[in-house]
């Protein structure tokens, strides 16, 4: 199960800044470039696996 992220900012080079530091401290993946076209700003996301609830996944 992946977790989803958005962020946001004023400049596409801003949002991609954003971007970067979040795929780099959450391990995550982008999944939209930034964009202009999804409302005001620039918006960019990106996804993220979840880790394994207490008894789930591997060894439960």
């Amino acid at each position: 199960m992946g977790v989803s992220y958005m962020v946001r900012g004023r400049t596409q080079q801003e949002c991609q800044q954003a971007l970067d530091r979040l795929c780099r401290l959450l391990e995550a993946t982008p999944t939209l470039p930034p964009s202009d076209r999804v409302g005001p700003g620039w918006v960019a996301r990106a996804t993220a696996t979840a880790p394994a609830a207490k008894g789930e996944g591997r060894g439960a």
